[in-house]
């Protein structure tokens, strides 16, 4: 997956945005200002930190060399995940179930606004 595919996969989501609160090779995408994903897209190699549920992240850890605890992130919650190491299909995976751990902590109102219930 190049940098360009991820971040539409990522802005493509109901909601979703791009700032830059670290500074502009750092691309935080957020939806309803909750952050999801975390990248420097010009990086070599592609790394992308997302949120995991805890149990899955540690099981995700074990199996795959690509996937470690995340990178200036709260280990238990977060994993750094180097892009090019794995398929495509469980990047995109990874990238929805951060996108869908984050909405699920939102109120309602919102996760309704978002088709998210």
């Amino acid at each position: 997956m190049t940098p360009e595919r991820l971040r539409a996969f990522c802005l493509d989501f109901n909601d979703a945005t791009e700032e830059f609160p670290f500074g502009p090779e750092a691309s935080v995408f957020k939806v309803a200002g909750k952050m999801f994903a975390l990248a420097s897209l010009d990086a070599e190699p592609l790394r992308i930190n997302l949120k995991c549920d805890p149990d899955d992240a540690v099981r995700l850890r074990e199996e795959y060399p690509a996937i470690v605890p995340g990178y200036h992130m709260n280990k238990r919650h977060w994993n750094t995940v180097t892009v090019g190491e794995l398929p495509d299909r469980m990047v995109r995976e990874l990238v929805e179930d951060s996108y869908d751990l984050v909405v699920a902590g939102l109120p309602k109102a919102v996760r309704l606004r978002l088709d998210r219930p």
